[in-house]
């Protein structure tokens, strides 16, 4: 379910009216939902503030993580989402490739390093730091949504690369804050003197 057909539908009766009540029925939309929904079209949905809904999917949170499930309810910058639970990674990983390269070649993941950090970024800028033509990589990141364009360099007049929602759901971030930090990944000063 998009959040656009959610803004459009109307209950037929009262969530409380179903069995399980609220929780039940938000229970049954988000495992129907393809994306991540939001509080505010949930609440349209099933006729009760966005304020009881967020104080629902909190409550619904907290018990799924002392019941020890092997999902999780997470609120993304998107909205709200049923999510395999990091722990299970490996699990689900196998499960769902199975046998199949499901992986961002390195290349890939080296240009969505370099669109992360340094964005808005043109694909020459990507190309000029890795050193090679990136615009294979680029175009699979851009294809598995992980990035998009956000207008035109005002120099080079060259579309702008940045990440998208999608990738920081994938990241677990909720926002670009959340990335760690590269000063423990770089040389050391005299080391790049040397070089």
């Amino acid at each position: 379910m998009s959040n656009a057909a959610a803004s459009n539908t109307a209950p037929t009766q009262p969530a409380d009216d179903y069995e399980g009540g609220l929780r039940a029925c938000l229970e049954a939309v988000l495992m129907a939902a393809d994306e991540p929904q939001r509080e505010a079209d949930l609440a349209r949905v099933l006729g009760r503030s966005a304020a009881v809904i967020g104080e629902t999917l909190e409550l619904m949170r907290a018990d799924y993580d002392a019941e020890q499930r092997g999902f999780e309810l997470r609120r993304t910058t998107r909205g709200w989402q049923y999510a395999s639970r990091a722990a299970f990674e490996p699990v689900v990983a196998a499960f769902v490739t199975d046998g199949q390269t499901a992986r961002l070649s390195q290349a890939a993941m080296e240009a969505l390093a370099i669109i992360a950090y340094q964005q808005p970024v043109t694909r020459a800028q990507v190309a000029a730091i890795r050193g090679v033509n990136s615009d294979g990589v680029i175009r699979s990141l851009t294809v598995r949504g992980l990035v998009r364009e956000d207008g035109a360099d005002p120099e080079s007049r060259a579309a702008r690369l940045v990440t998208t929602e999608l990738f920081l759901d994938k990241m677990g971030l909720d926002s670009l804050a959340g990335l760690p930090e590269l000063a423990p990944f770089l040389p050391a000063a005299d080391t790049v003197a040397e070089l």
